[in-house]
């Protein structure tokens, strides 16, 4: 297949093309539907990115890094890409783990014994990964503020008691899963998750992606454009979505802040583009490799399909098969067996299939409701991409 230019037939008021990149001549398709949106203001700025097999089908961006319209989104233009972040912090910990360092098996105070207390002795560290440890959210009253406080965050969650028994329930983690697996990483390996993924994966594929983004990066984020805040008032107020939406409140306004793109928050403010998602989550899809490198076993890539929980989770309300971290098929995510894959705050998302080696990023700055969006992004860019490949 032949590499192809884009050409964008729709200009936009400024004279440009909506759609930059280039893609292959079955991919082609993918222009035309990132410019449809475009146009019809289904997004403002999006980028949208495919592997196979190693190579790059699909590289694609277009449209506005503001909401105004006045700043055109550019190839290196950042975003956060909320919780498609976690995605990173599982691929760390499957390094880990390959590398002897963790054990998906072991107790989480094997490794940080201030966890133990208050109940939490028998938690394991697949638990942190399935979001099925009991801790969605934090018992101490936190300030949004607060999260760019790595130690008040970790202690705060080694401290309280977790909110469930059922250690086969799921719980969405929406910002803990982060800290807790982050810590867990800092444990072990002496340094931050932020800095970890940053020299032993980004810097070695070249991929532009950030948890904690250094201040002369910060020209070229594209502020997020927020949606309308969560509903909550259907929600009893003892119940564990309500305790983990509000602990503290998910304002999508802190994304454009300095502060937060500046912590590491490693379950929610990854700064990225479709491009280094992929780039990066191609491991998952290689089962282990990516641009000549080895980055964990393929034993310990099917470890990722080992179900964690199945059924309707306690925050979000839908049903989920979660694996080793990764969102697996069920009822309502229609993908292959060896397929994974996470959604972020609004719609950003990161699909793989280890049998097709096939990895489909897709993140843009114009949120929808609902804590994974409207599954916009999932049937927008699995259905083009399928039609490619069928």
């Amino acid at each position: 297949m032949s590499a192809i230019q884009v050409r964008s037939a729709s200009i936009g008021a400024e004279g440009v093309a909506l759609v930059h990149g280039s893609t292959t001549d079955r991919f082609g398709v993918l222009r035309d539907l990132l410019e449809e949106s475009l146009q019809c203001g289904g997004d403002v700025g999006a980028s949208l990115c495919v592997i196979s097999r190693g190579e790059v089908v699909a590289d694609l961006w277009g449209g506005h890094a503001d909401a105004a319209r006045t700043t055109p989104w550019e190839r290196d233009t950042l975003v956060n890409v909320w919780s498609t972040t976690k995605t990173m912090t599982f691929l760390v910990a499957l390094m880990l783990v390959d590398q002897g360092l963790l054990d998906f098996d072991a107790k989480v105070s094997r490794y940080w014994p201030e966890f133990a207390a208050h109940g939490k002795d028998d938690i394991e560290v697949r638990h942190l990964m399935g979001h099925t440890s009991g801790l969605s959210g934090w018992s101490a009253a936190l300030r949004d503020t607060d999260l760019a406080d790595w130690d008040l965050c970790t202690s705060a969650l080694a401290e309280q008691a977790p909110w469930w028994d059922d250690r086969t329930r799921s719980g969405y983690h929406a910002l803990t899963q982060g800290y807790l697996i982050g810590e867990l990483v800092r444990r072990v390996t002496g340094t931050t998750i932020g800095a970890y993924l940053k020299s032993e994966v980004a810097d070695v594929l070249d991929a532009d992606f950030h948890i904690g983004l250094a201040e002369a990066d910060e020209r070229r984020v594209s502020p997020v454009i927020t949606c309308p805040a969560i509903d909550l008032d259907s929600l009893a107020k003892d119940s564990i979505a309500y305790r983990t939406l509000t602990s503290p409140l998910l304002d999508p306004a802190m994304a454009n802040e300095r502060w937060f793109h500046a912590a590491e928050i490693p379950a929610a403010n990854g700064q990225g583009n479709a491009r280094s998602l992929a780039t990066i989550q191609q491991i998952i899809a290689n089962n282990g490799h990516a641009g000549g490198h080895r980055f964990f076993s393929e034993r310990t890539g099917g470890r990722i399909f080992e179900s964690q929980a199945h059924g309707i989770d306690q925050v979000l309300g839908i049903n989920l098969n979660i694996g080793m971290g990764y969102g697996l098929a069920s009822e309502n995510v229609p993908i292959g067996p060896r397929s994974c894959l996470w959604m972020g705050f609004g719609g950003a998302l990161i699909i793989m299939d280890q049998e097709l080696e096939l990895t489909v990023a897709y993140a843009m700055n114009k949120m929808r409701v609902g804590i994974v969006g409207d599954t916009r992004g999932f049937t927008y860019a699995l259905s083009a991409v399928m039609a490619a490949i069928g």
